[in-house]
């Protein structure tokens, strides 16, 4: 809250997006956020190669003939393995965070890229699938630590009006890594089979871009005085990026934050669970994040050159016809950053799983009825560039962004490490039994992704209340009521009893 406090009474200069905040966002996001989007879609272009790749590999050094079910679980495996590897980094997220710092986790974590990297590029010279998989896995592990702490270092630094406007920033770069990798698995391009595991390694040069330059960047000020306690290097911080702010006013502020948590360390996941102020808070969480895996979406991005076959694409078309929707997908997520500080977090959660649900409704029909009406084939791509341009537009990254927003210092890294373990665990359930589940029940499986779309969409219409331009305890007194907290937390002259909440309040109000 004091954050807030201070950027209201700032004047104009503290709320201006300035070069160093705009430069950090952009930089952290390149070698962490885009590569999160990038291994996503890679895979794509290269299946066959992969497989085939395993089966010559598996009949010549082990004299085993896999059939195609066998081989169709290995490639799942390969797709679906980087999702375990990011539950498993969103699993260190808390402890990695309070050791090191935002800044400082992301330097740290860079060194898994590489690692990931190498083993991919090698694996087929040295006639090793298991290479692929366990490089997979590694890179996982990285995008499981940085999918969470990259919205947390820039929802810390970033004023309350530019909140919304930084924290998609990540989301932006998602998209782009799955245009850029769209675009390099084009036939012309590194699409051959003998250039797949180049395709793969590639995550290592953004990568080195990033180590070079974020070090040179401040850790977020409200973690060097609010949990380090070191006021020269917070002023240090803040001059760096708002050059022209009310330092003194935002360093009075954080440190008055710093007193009223000097009792309170930061809360385990366990903790957060059991903290009833902040139940609703963790459902709300807990569904927005179940919600956009299993919205379809990743189905989409691992299968899509499959689902334009199977809508009747012809396979000369295919590759570019899925270039052109990761070309929508930046373009939408552009849109969502620049639109979230007019109409807000609630409409575009809103309408982008709406407008998704429905479009999981039209690929369904438009694949029954294909064989009887010829134009349906382009209403089925016409219905997955929907479902991509919806998802990029809110529900991409504002649940990364409003978990931020919902919580508190002391609650932030246990809530971002509930909310990464959900997210991957979804996206290791689709992008392990979606081609399964699409062998059996055909087009449709996506009315199941319908109703998903449309479940998250209503919860949101019901539950979950507008937070743009909102301070920390705006939105905790918002959940108060649903919380049943109000009674208990407000006295009769109007201060706050932060010892009913637990720590999770930080100043208290007078009236």
């Amino acid at each position: 809250m004091a954050e807030e406090l201070l950027l209201e009474n700032d004047g104009k200069h503290g709320t201006q997006l300035t070069k160093p905040l705009l430069a950090v966002a952009f930089l952290a996001s390149f070698g962490s956020s885009m590569l999160y989007g990038y291994n996503l879609a890679v895979v794509n272009s290269p299946a066959e190669y992969i497989k085939d790749f395993y089966n010559e590999t598996l009949t010549k050094s082990y004299n085993w003939i896999p059939d195609e079910r066998l081989l169709t679980v290995l490639y799942s495996l390969t797709v679906s393995i980087f999702a375990i590897g990011g539950m498993t980094g969103a699993l260190l997220v808390g402890k990695l965070v309070t050791k090191y710092g935002r800044k400082g986790t992301l330097v740290r974590a860079t060194v898994l890229v590489f690692i990931g990297g190498a083993l991919m590029g090698f694996s087929r010279s040295c006639r090793m699938p298991a290479m692929v998989i366990l490089g997979r896995f590694i890179t996982g592990v990285h995008s499981g630590i940085c999918l969470s702490v990259v919205p947390m270092y820039l929802g810390e630094i970033a004023p309350k009006s530019l909140r919304g406007f930084l924290g998609l920033v990540p989301s932006i770069h998602i998209c782009l890594g799955v245009f850029i990798a769209q675009v390099l698995g084009l036939h012309e391009l590194l699409g051959k089979e003998e250039h797949w595991p180049l395709l793969l390694s590639l995550i290592v040069f953004p990568t080195m871009i990033q180590l070079m330059l974020l070090p040179w960047f401040p850790e977020s000020p409200r973690y060097l005085l609010i949990e380090k306690g070191n006021i020269n290097a917070t002023i240090a911080a803040l001059k760096w990026y708002r050059p022209k702010g009310n330092i003194q006013a935002e360093v009075d502020e954080m440190q008055e934050e710093q007193r009223s948590l000097s009792s309170v360390q930061t809360i385990s996941v366990l903790g957060l669970l059991r903290d009833r102020c902040v139940r609703w808070q963790v459902i709300t969480i807990v569904v927005l994040n179940i919600g956009m895996q299993l919205s379809g979406i990743d189905a989409i991005w691992f299968y899509t050159n499959d689902i334009f076959r199977d809508a009747g694409i012809p396979d000369l078309n295919i590759q570019y016809t899925t270039v052109g929707t990761g070309a929508i997908e930046v373009i939408a997520g552009m849109l969502g950053c620049f639109t979230i500080e007019r109409v807000g977090r609630r409409p575009l959660i809103i309408g982008g799983f709406l407008f998704m649900g429905i479009c999981c409704a039209g690929i369904t029909l438009s694949v029954l009825f294909q064989a009887e009406v010829g134009f349906m084939r382009y209403i089925s791509v016409g219905c997955v560039v929907g479902i991509i341009a919806g998802f990029c537009i809110g529900p991409a990254g504002v649940p990364f962004l409003i978990t931020a927003e919902l919580f508190k210092q002391s609650h932030r890294p246990a809530a971002y490490t509930v909310a990464g373990v959900l997210n991957w665990m979804s996206n290791f359930t689709i992008g392990f039994v979606f081609p399964f589940l699409e062998m059996t029940m055909g087009p449709y499986c996506y009315l199941i992704f319908c109703t998903i779309c449309l479940g998250v969409a209503l919860y949101a219409i019901f539950i979950i209340p507008e937070t743009k331009n909102k301070t920390f305890l705006e939105i905790s007194q918002m959940f108060a009521t649903k919380n049943n907290i109000l009674e208990e937390e407000l006295t009769s002259n109007g201060h706050l009893k932060m010892a009913m909440m637990n720590g999770y309040g930080t100043l208290g109000l007078h009236s």
